[in-house]
């Protein structure tokens, strides 16, 4: 899914942009140079807008660019941000992913008569195999 909303610049009194977004409540970032600004807007809108669709809300609707009105600063603009909210979840999402794997039928009868939870199991070798320890 590939969303588009407006954000508004503002440069710093030392340097760089702070990035305000509208349409996403308490969305704000900011980076030391414009092209960091942008690379942080994207991010910081994207995981906002994924929250909400993990949380099976509604996702707000874009303003018109044209309606949007940079206040409070001196010298603010807005601009468009682009997000590929399905590449950003497959990197960070917490959604579950059904994975199906094969495995000796004797492995399964004796994992089964052990309550063995086949999902936590694969979770932590997989955390092992790729030295994840803080999760």
């Amino acid at each position: 899914m590939k969303l588009i909303y407006p954000a508004c610049f503002y440069p710093c009194e030392e340097s760089g942009y702070t990035v305000v977004f509208p349409d996403l409540p308490g969305c704000v970032t900011e980076g030391d140079n414009l092209a960091e600004a942008m690379e942080m807007a994207i991010d910081a809108s994207s995981g906002w807008l994924l929250a909400s669709v993990e949380e099976n809300k509604q996702l707000p609707e874009a303003s018109n660019i044209k309606s949007v009105i940079p206040d409070e600063y001196e010298n603010g603009f807005v601009s468009l941000i682009g997000v590929d909210l399905d590449e950003y979840s497959q990197k960070h999402g917490n959604k579950a992913i059904k994975k199906t794997l094969t495995i000796p039928a004797w492995l399964n009868t004796i994992a089964e008569d052990n309550n063995v939870n086949f999902s936590q199991v694969l979770q932590s070798a997989l955390k092992d195999q790729l030295g994840i320890h803080n999760n």
